[in-house]
């Protein structure tokens, strides 16, 4: 950018920082999210709160799927393959 376009875009430095700062938060939490490790550790949880009779096997199967989807979706991203719905993951 010129220094025109900085000089007249200052204005709205507080407002691009935001968006910034937004955008980095957002890129924190979906990486956490789809840490293939948390999703593991949470399936390991799932496993032992069926076991210890605090879920039903209905509600394990469906949270089971969540997570195993969680966990393609990372593994995807991690490879960079794309996932059956066209989008890169």
């Amino acid at each position: 950018m010129g220094l025109i376009t900085e000089v007249l875009l200052l204005p709205f430095a507080p407002v691009r920082g935001s968006f910034w700062a937004i955008g980095q938060v957002v890129a924190e939490a979906e990486r956490q999210y789809y840490d293939p490790a948390a999703v593991r550790a949470d399936l390991a949880r799932l496993g032992q709160r069926l076991e210890a009779g605090e879920i039903d096997e209905e509600e394990f199967d469906r949270l089971e799927d969540e997570l195993l989807d969680r966990l393609e979706i990372s593994l995807a991203r991690t490879t960079g393959t794309r996932r059956g719905d066209g989008t890169t993951g």
